[in-house]
C-alpha cells in the first residue's frame, strides 16, 4: 500500500495542505521535485473552483511524466476537513473520487464517511491526529495511515512530543505513520524515521517559496522569524495552533496576553474561517521557523533537503 505513494519519492516527504498558502502551482513543484503535494479542498473557492484546480494539477503532471519518463512526478494529495460545519464535504470528497485524488488528508473528525468514498475507487486515506484516542478512532473508521501532529507543527498542532506520540502509537499501530512538528531539514527526515516513521509532513519550509500562494509580507516573516516568534493559541479557530508573533501584533493583539477561543465558534462551511482572520491575517508557522533564511524555488529547497538527507546517511553508515 505504501509503496503505491512512495515509488516515485525523491524523499519520503508529504507537502503540508495549508490554508491558502498550497494551490496547484505549489502542488505542481511539489510533485515535480519529487514530494507529495497537498492542498487543502477548501482553498478553492468557490466550490466550482476545485474541479479546475484538480484538472490543471493532473494534467501538468501527466505532461511531466510524458517528458520525464525516467523521473517521473509524485503523487498528490487533498485535504478534507471532516467536520460538520464543512458544507462543502460531499461535493469535493466527490470531485476527488471523479479525478481518482490518490491520497485523501482528513482532519478534525472521524472521517468514516470518507474512507468509505476514497477506497471505493482505489484511493488512501491519512488522517491528522493529535492525541492517542483521535489516532485509535482514526484506525476504527478504517484509515490508511496517521499522521502524527506534534506540538510545535505550523497551524492546528497537538500538545505532544514526537518521541514519546511515536513510541506509543507503535504500541498498537504497525500501519504507515507521518511526522509533522518543526521539521523543516534534511538531518530531521533521518531522525524522523529512526523514530519508526514512513513520512513527514513539512509546511513552513515551503512557505517562503516562489510557487506558495502567500504574501510577500508573509513569506518574509517567515525568513525572519525563529522559534520564540511562533505563539500558541485557540483564539482563531476554536483549536490550538502555533502562529507568528509579528503576525498577531500587526492584527492589534497582545500575543503574550489572548483570550481563550471557543471550540463551538469553529466553522468550516463556505464562509471558512475568514471571520477570525486566520491564515487570512493571522499566519501560521511552525517551530522550525528559524532555518529557513532565503526565498527559493521549490526545486531548490527539495535539492538542498536531498542533499542534507544523503550527507546524514552517509555519517551514519561511517560510523
Amino acid at each position: 500500500m505504501l509503496m503505491r505513494l512512495t515509488a516515485s519519492l525523491t524523499l519520503p516527504v508529504i507537502g503540508s495542505p495549508m490554508f491558502i498558502v498550497s494551490g496547484p502551482e505549489l502542488v505542481i513543484a511539489q510533485c515535480e521535485a519529487g514530494i507529495i503535494g497537498a492542498f487543502p479542498a477548501l482553498n478553492a473557492r468557490p466550490a466550482e473552483a476545485l474541479r479546475e484546480w484538480l484538472q490543471r494539477i493532473t494534467q501538468a503532471l501527466a505532461e511531466h511524466d510524458k517528458r520525464h519518463p525516467d523521473r517521473p512526478s509524485a503523487p498528490f494529495a487533498v485535504n478534507q476537513i471532516v467536520h460538520p460545519t464543512n458544507d462543502r464535504l460531499e461535493h469535493d470528497v466527490g470531485l476527488c473520487a471523479e479525478f481518482k485524488v490518490p491520497l485523501v488528508i482528513t482532519s478534525l473528525h472521524a472521517p468514516d464517511r470518507v474512507v468509505e468514498q476514497v477506497h471505493a475507487y482505489g484511493g488512501l486515506v491519512f488522517h491528522d491526529v493529535t492525541t492517542l484516542r483521535h489516532a485509535r478512532k482514526a484506525i476504527d473508521a478504517g484509515v490508511d495511515g496517521l499522521i502524527l501532529v506534534c506540538h510545535g507543527a505550523g497551524g492546528h498542532a497537538g500538545r505532544l512530543n514526537p518521541f514519546a506520540f511515536v513510541a506509543e502509537v507503535r504500541r498498537f499501530y504497525d500501519g504507515p505513520l507521518v511526522l509533522a512538528g518543526a521539521i523543516t531539514q534534511g538531518e530531521q527526515i533521518v531522525a524522523a524515521q529512526a523514530l519508526g516513521v514512513d513520512l513527514v509532513y513539512m509546511g513552513t519550509r515551503f512557505i517562503a517559496t516562489q510557487e506558495a500562494n502567500a504574501q510577500a509580507a508573509y513569506k518574509q516573516m517567515v525568513l525572519d522569524a525563529g522559534a520564540e516568534d511562533i505563539v500558541y493559541t485557540n483564539l482563531f479557530t476554536g483549536v490550538h495552533g502555533n502562529y507568528l508573533r509579528q503576525s498577531i501584533e500587526q492584527a492589534g493583539l497582545d500575543p503574550d496576553a489572548l483570550p481563550e477561543g471557543e471550540k463551538t465558534a469553529m466553522r468550516y462551511g463556505s464562509g471558512g474561517s475568514s471571520k477570525a482572520k486566520a491564515w487570512r491575517d493571522i499566519w501560521g508557522a511552525g517551530q522550525g521557523v528559524g532555518s529557513i533564511t532565503a526565498l527559493n524555488s521549490v526545486a531548490e529547497e527539495v535539492a538542498t533537503l536531498h542533499a542534507d538527507y544523503r550527507k546524514v546517511l552517509d555519517h551514519l553508515r561511517r560510523c
